[in-house]
């Protein structure tokens, strides 16, 4: 505590009103972290933007120009504060909102070419850690801060990645975390490009410009960016919402929303916002159908917000 107060830092616990909400929601939620900067941004829906540390110029102005975009339309900007496509994108985004999660203690500069960008963030954006005060980043400690990266976001856009890139780890914990994967298609005689080339042969939305992730997250992003600005970002129904939902509403709906659900699930887990998007019915009622499966024993539920069909 003492070292958050010399740095300008405080400390959140899991299930404080200052945690941020999409983290919360993840298995492996650290139970304290360290903020810096303006906390209120982690209440934004947000997307990150990740790929090579050795990145084109290409690469690194297409990132920029993305993260600078989704800003304009009221997302903020997640990303490492690593060199390459990370700095680019926390560059594009810094006048309207953007997350730096570290790899060390919330005071600890890494990459040190980086300096004054870290210290840019802690002005006018924020930054996340779940590692001790002082704490250096070494290998182990980067897949930890990538699953904080994907849990924050509503998707990840990877741009540039080579096959083993850690990026690519970022997308792996997206996809488990039930998030959205993009990717930024490239050259295939660019080692660089062909990380997120194989994310799109897997099934990742081609992302060309920021249209195509909004397009893509709208159903996912419409309510908060309804709502007037600074209003608190709610991925999924807390359960007083659920239960203000009218019972002759339930009634009229439930029999065909139910249809429509079971019609979608299998023994294949698949996440509860893809359902959403699928019946184009509230969050709410799918909730509420989700629940008579569950109670009914015909639904198992899995990590990440996802679901499947019990067959018997």
């Amino acid at each position: 505590m003492a070292a958050a107060e010399a740095s300008g830092a405080r400390l959140v616990a899991h299930g404080e009103p200052d945690y941020p909400r999409g983290l919360a929601t993840i298995e492996d939620a650290p139970p304290l972290i360290a903020l810096q900067g303006d906390v209120q941004l982690l209440d934004r829906p947000m997307v990150a933007v990740v790929g090579a540390r050795n990145a084109s110029a290409n690469g690194r102005r297409l990132a920029a120009t993305i993260a600078g975009e989704l800003g304009a339309a009221g997302i903020a900007v997640v990303s490492g504060l690593a060199r390459g496509i990370d700095a680019a994108a926390h560059t594009g985004a810094l006048a309207s909102g953007t997350a730096a999660v570290v790899a060390g203690g919330i005071d600890v500069v890494y990459p040190s070419e980086n300096r004054a960008l870290h210290e840019e963030i802690a002005e006018h954006g924020v930054l996340v850690a779940e590692q001790p005060f002082g704490t250096k980043p070494t290998a182990r400690h980067f897949p930890r801060r990538n699953r904080l990266i994907s849990g924050l976001s509503l998707g990840v856009v990877v741009v540039e990645a080579a096959p083993r890139s850690g990026s690519l780890i970022t997308a792996r914990m997206a996809l488990e975390q039930g998030r959205e994967v993009f990717a930024v298609p490239g050259s295939p005689l660019d080692p660089r490009a062909q990380g997120a080339n194989n994310l799109i042969r897997q099934g990742a939305t081609l992302t060309e410009t920021a249209d195509d992730v909004l397009q893509a997250l709208a159903t996912q992003m419409q309510p908060p960016l309804a709502e007037p600005p600074g209003a608190p970002f709610d991925p999924a129904p807390d359960a007083k919402s659920v239960g203000e939902i009218p019972d002759a509403a339930t009634r009229d709906v439930s029999d065909t929303a139910k249809k429509n659900i079971v019609e979608l699930l299998s023994p294949s887990p698949v996440a509860v916002d893809e359902l959403i998007r699928e019946c184009q019915v509230s969050a709410a009622l799918v909730a509420v159908v989700l629940l008579e499966l569950e109670l009914a024993g015909h639904l198992e539920r899995h990590p990440g917000g996802r679901v499947s069909l019990i067959v018997e």
